[in-house]
């Protein structure tokens, strides 16, 4: 049996190998091992628990919540809000533990488990072993008084959540600072149909919402920051400023410009880092990226002054590396966006309303702030039937990307990624050109299929 914890939490197909009987042992164990030593040494610990609308949530929840009670941890039940909402609450109500249901961009069928350990913080994989580790041990079960009590307040921690995130707009805008813009919002029929058009409003915005009806079903559906597409014409049809897109738990956001053009993760990255540095904000003056963010970004970064980082892919490499070196800005190109000094995770929301309000502060419409992070064109070609495992280690493979990247300069790059679950060799390759792009990954794939061939 493979190890329970994967790079985000507990995931799968719900009902299936996300079970309740799953869900309400993990609980249990995260109690012992987040707890604060449990309930059995005196200490009471307390939990908050939320989810997204997938129809799964509900038993899942359910299971969740009698886990970590029957374990003595009092609960508050905020119901449906973004996963950055239940890490905010997790470190605002100072509790022991937060635990949210969701498989974020995922399909609908499929649901997971991930938890927050005091202050908001995603768990380290030392803590969720321990965890996976106390699954299904003894343990002296609270009786009586002893046992965790659930409270529901889902109208009043939105209502929280929503709060803070408006209270992050720079002080120089006001708190209607985003007024005067109209802001088209795809909420992906996911757990921030509430929480994202509030936000918005609140701070000011007109606000033009899409998919903002989940039924339990819908989630991710043709829609959200998977499916550009519905948002584009929104906008378009609307007049809109700028458009926003999240997935189905809001820890993602992409945008779309007044004319329907894709803004994605890099470009928000670059118009947010620029910002912070203008404002004398951006700790070390520094953006931390993953290898898969594009070199324009990299490059725009080197002219305005601002060094980039760069990690494995993954937000947790991303967040490991803004800890480890003090920055307080990093993301993926995906819209996962991490911004350090008003949250512990990504946070789709937050990053709408930090784009919104660079466009308000700055008097320039979105398209103009993206143009200045150029993508460069980037070819990812994805070889199969190969030994992943030589990729990094064959001779001749090695020689064929040095000489690649002799070729292209300071202007390309190349990327070689074996992938951690297939037999799959990834090629990216970027370049000023795409004609050149392309015939350079064509000719290194071939290299991987003739080197690293089954």
């Amino acid at each position: 049996m493979g190890r329970l914890f994967g790079t985000d939490g507990v995931r799968g197909v719900a009902n299936r190998d996300v079970t309740a009987e799953l869900a309400l042992d993990v609980s249990v164990a995260a109690a012992h091992v987040l707890g604060s030593s449990g309930a059995f040494e005196g200490h009471r610990p307390r939990a908050v628990v939320g989810r997204d609308p997938r129809a799964s949530g509900e038993f899942l929840s359910a299971a969740v919540v009698a886990g970590l009670a029957s374990a003595g941890v009092d609960v508050v039940d905020v119901g449906i809000l973004p996963t950055p909402g239940v890490a905010h609450l997790t470190a605002a109500l100072g509790v022991d533990l937060g635990v949210m249901l969701s498989a974020s961009h995922n399909p609908m069928p499929d649901n997971g488990i991930k938890f927050f350990a005091r202050g908001g913080h995603k768990l380290p994989d030392d803590v969720e072993d321990a965890i996976e580790q106390r699954m299904g041990e003894p343990w002296e079960r609270p009786v009586g008084a002893a046992v965790g009590r659930i409270v529901a307040q889902p109208a009043a921690s939105e209502e929280r959540y929503v709060a803070h995130l408006v209270s992050t707009l720079p002080a120089s805008l006001g708190a209607d600072g985003l007024s005067g813009l109209r802001i088209a919002v795809d909420c992906a029929n996911g757990a921030a149909s509430e929480a994202g058009p509030a936000a918005l409003r609140a701070a000011g915005a007109d606000v033009v919402v899409i998919n903002a009806s989940p039924d339990g079903r819908n989630i991710n559906e043709k829609c959200g920051s998977t499916h550009m597409e519905p948002l584009r014409a929104a906008v378009v049809a609307a007049g809109a400023d700028l458009g926003v897109a999240f997935d189905g738990d809001a820890d993602r956001c992409l945008a779309v410009d007044h004319t329907g053009a894709l803004v994605d993760g890099d470009q928000i990255m670059g118009i947010l880092a620029v910002a912070l540095r203008e404002r004398g904000e951006l700790a070390h003056d520094t953006l931390v990226t993953t290898v898969m963010s594009n070199l324009g970004l990299t490059l725009a970064m080197a002219e305005a002054g601002i060094r980039t980082v760069q990690t494995a892919v993954g937000d947790r490499y991303v967040l490991e590396a803004m800890r480890a070196g003090g920055y307080d800005l990093g993301g993926e190109q995906s819209g996962h966006l991490v911004i350090a000094r008003h949250a512990t995770t990504g946070d789709g929301i937050l990053t709408a309303l930090q784009l919104a309000a660079r466009v308000a502060e700055s008097g320039r419409m979105l398209a103009e702030l993206a143009s200045g992070i150029p993508r460069l064109p980037q070819v990812l070609v994805n070889v199969t039937g190969v030994d992943r495992a030589r990729a990094t280690t064959d001779p001749a493979l090695q020689e064929a990307v040095a000489a690649a990247e002799a070729r292209l300069g300071e202007t390309g790059r190349v990327l070689l990624r074996p992938s951690g679950t297939e037999p799959v060799v990834r090629v990216m390759v970027e370049a000023q050109e795409e004609a050149t792009a392309e015939a350079v990954a064509a000719e290194l794939a071939e290299v991987v299929r003739a080197r690293l061939a089954l």
